[in-house]
């Protein structure tokens, strides 16, 4: 497996945008929104603490089982989107009802409650559908997407990590020598359903969107500390998802094309590898690039150096959970739908 074939996600993103014909970063959007977010960088949310303290449902300990729990839900971190805003999948634990994401962080919570050894690799390389089914079920009519293929991803990963690395991924961790950008590569050389990758105009890119936000959030529930304490760790981009771009556009730093807008409004299903679509995720993921060297020069010309507070990690942390208080607000702009294992 040749990683060196395809550009890395930061440069897959800058030969993107500066090749794309329907999607548009914009540089006076890209300034406001890095004003924006010129105070907000100072709090809590804005830190690698943030990822325990706003987020009951992450494991608040730093322990091997942590950093397991971390990569059961990354393996399966794709496709929460729902059809329509009425019914959704739902997963309540603990008297609360938890969508998207976090219905996968619930459920997993759910089964570890009900003695389901669920984020043992020697469980789940061997897990039936109907035990995936069940440790995965929904509390309303509507089934979590996609369960056939998060099946087959959480059979296939279980066995790797089992064969490769004695079934903990802290071991991979180790192996990566405390640097993000070898840990995205160990993630995306030994577990082929992180290969996020594509063509766009003869040139291979790739977004690893799950293998970075595996490598950020194992980052984060070790605290930056100890095995997670990547020194490289601004070296990994955002995750380039559907609710990042979403949040892009509506905050002005990215602009779509009336064509674009229209297939969207519509309702379009994209296919994985579509020229709009590569567009969407590369021009996102370079518009969050620039909205960071923004908000580092502000500070720079206040005599301040942010590079150990001010990453794409923090950033895309930030963004979500924004998306996720103001989806509302987002009603206007439509998500791109596609149904994949890759986010």
């Amino acid at each position: 497996m040749n990683m060196e074939a395809f550009l890395n996600p930061k440069d897959s993103a800058k030969f993107i945008t500066e090749n794309s014909q329907y999607v548009y970063v914009e540089k006076d959007g890209v300034r406001k929104v890095a004003g924006m977010l010129f105070d907000k960088v100072l709090e809590k949310d804005f830190s690698v603490a943030g990822w325990k303290s706003s987020h009951e449902l992450n494991p608040q300990v730093v322990s091997e089982d942590a950093v397991n729990w971390v990569f059961l839900v990354d393996t399966l971190n794709f496709s929460f989107w729902s059809e329509c805003e009425d019914l959704k999948c739902l997963v309540k634990y603990k008297d609360k009802m938890y969508s998207g994401y976090w219905s996968l962080c619930a459920a997993v919570n759910r089964a570890l409650d009900e003695g389901i050894p669920i984020t043992s690799a020697s469980y789940y390389a061997t897990m039936t559908l109907e035990q995936v089914r069940h440790a995965f079920r929904s509390d309303t009519d509507v089934p979590m997407p996609l369960l056939e293929d998060r099946h087959h991803v959480l059979n296939e990963t279980g066995t790797i990590l089992l064969e490769k690395f004695g079934g903990s991924f802290l071991t991979c961790v180790k192996q990566s020598g405390k640097s993000a950008k070898k840990l995205v590569q160990l993630i995306v050389e030994n577990f082929p359903s992180f290969r996020d990758e594509s063509t766009f105009q003869g040139t291979k890119v790739a977004f690893y969107k799950r293998a970075q936000i595996l490598v950020a959030d194992t980052w984060s529930v070790l605290e930056g500390k100890g095995d997670g304490c990547f020194s490289d760790i601004s070296s990994v981009t955002i995750f380039a998802d559907y609710r990042i771009p979403q949040v892009l556009v509506h905050l002005g730093a990215m602009k779509y094309s009336e064509e674009l807008i229209k297939k969207l409004k519509e309702g379009h299903i994209f296919q994985s590898g579509d020229k709009q679509e590569v567009e969407i995720r590369g021009c996102s993921i370079w518009c969050c690039e620039l909205i960071c060297n923004h908000l580092l020069d502000l500070y720079k010309k206040k005599g301040k150096n942010m590079s150990e507070k001010i990453n794409a990690v923090l950033l895309d942390y930030y963004l979500w959970d924004y998306a996720r208080d103001h989806r509302e607000d987002m009603k206007g702009i439509p998500f791109h739908r596609i149904r994949c294992i890759y986010y």
